[in-house]
């Protein structure tokens, strides 16, 4: 049985216990001569004594209809109000209209939404703060891992091929121009070496940390060029004015600069590469140039995860990248973002 049966079997229930006291009342007090009178007396044309227990079951009826749809509704509330809890929703109390029986159901409820509230902001705050962890320990320990390998490449493999460079060097200086087809292998090896340095070197800008670990800009891009130039048979040359800039912003720029320097390296073939670093009406301008031997951008574009990943860096810091390259005329790489003054900056 739901809620407005009840109220309704209770309605008529009280309503005729009502009207039973009510009829023994009346009688009590004027007694009836004859109980005929009860079906001889009229009340709109039905006998009296049918008429009074009807009308109390009627009253009753309404009474417990209204009454059932009422609480009805009040329960449903409450339910509805349990189930947004559940579901993790906010509850705004200031928009329940309850009257006094509810009310202090509602503050109950009120207490439970912040209780839930608050463990749910512990759990998320404690959840960050070990993935937080986590993320720092395994960039920490891929950092170290990094640096041995680094390390280790650059004290072996590096110069082993630093040592064949030399013999080869030397080889062909001191051999005898008789066999041309000899002379031409040993060049041939000679530059293969060559090439493998630089791949050894490119290998090595990425393998070392990208962070600047407490440098500015500026210092970590000179560190970066001269240990380049005392390694590298390439004319270097930069210039870099100081000015300070956000740390989101200079670790950006400086991945983008190792990025291409890397890909200078690798596939260039130049003999020079230049790079500034100027600020300009509001804009930092980090530009890369060297002299090698091109390629095209649109294609190399789509294949290319380190230039697609210069592009995505320069956008995350508000920037724009620009990239023009020429067959056998080099390539200019130009990034230039927006230096944002800080509130009260204006004024100083």
């Amino acid at each position: 049985m739901n809620t407005v049966q009840r109220q309704i079997g209770s309605g008529v229930i009280m309503s005729i216990i009502i009207c039973a006291i009510f009829i023994a009342s009346f009688l009590f007090r004027f007694p009836l001569i004859d109980w005929n009178m009860l079906w001889e007396t009229d009340v709109m044309d039905i006998p009296f004594i049918i008429f009074v227990p009807s009308v109390s079951i009627v009253i009753g009826i309404l009474f417990g209809l209204v009454s059932g749809f009422y609480w009805r509704k009040q329960i449903h509330d409450v339910d509805n109000w349990l189930y947004q809890i559940e579901e993790g929703r906010q509850i705004d109390l200031k928009d329940m209209n309850t009257s006094g029986d509810l009310e202090s159901i509602v503050n109950r409820i009120g207490k439970i939404q912040k209780q839930i509230t608050e463990q749910a902001k512990l759990s998320q705050k404690l959840a960050t703060e070990k993935a937080e962890d986590i993320e720092n320990r395994m960039q920490e320990i891929i950092s170290q891992e990094r640096n041995r390998l680094a390390r280790e490449l650059h004290d072996s493999v590096s110069q082993q091929l630093f040592a064949a460079s030399m013999l080869m060097s030397a080889i062909n200086e001191a051999k005898p121009q008789t066999d041309e087809r000899e002379t031409k292998q040993l060049k041939m090896v000679e530059e293969m070496i060559h090439q493998s340095q630089l791949e050894m070197r490119a290998l090595l800008l990425h393998l070392r940390p990208v962070a600047l670990k407490g440098k500015s800009l500026q210092e970590g891009i000179k560190e970066l060029l001269i240990e380049l130039s005392q390694k590298v048979n390439m004319e270097i040359k930069w210039k870099i004015e100081n000015f300070p800039l956000d740390k989101g912003i200079e670790d950006h720029l400086f991945r983008i600069l190792q990025e291409s320097v890397s890909n200078t390296l690798r596939h260039a073939k130049s003999t020079m590469l230049e790079v500034l670093l100027i600020q300009r009406d509001d804009f930092v301008i980090l530009r890369i140039v060297d002299d090698g031997i091109g390629f095209d951008v649109e294609e190399a574009k789509a294949g290319s995860y380190g230039l697609q990943n210069m592009y995505e860096r320069a956008v995350e810091v508000g920037g724009t990248i620009k990239i023009i390259s020429l067959k056998n005329n080099g390539t200019r790489l130009e990034v230039k973002v927006p230096i944002m003054k800080q509130e009260g900056e204006a004024n100083d």
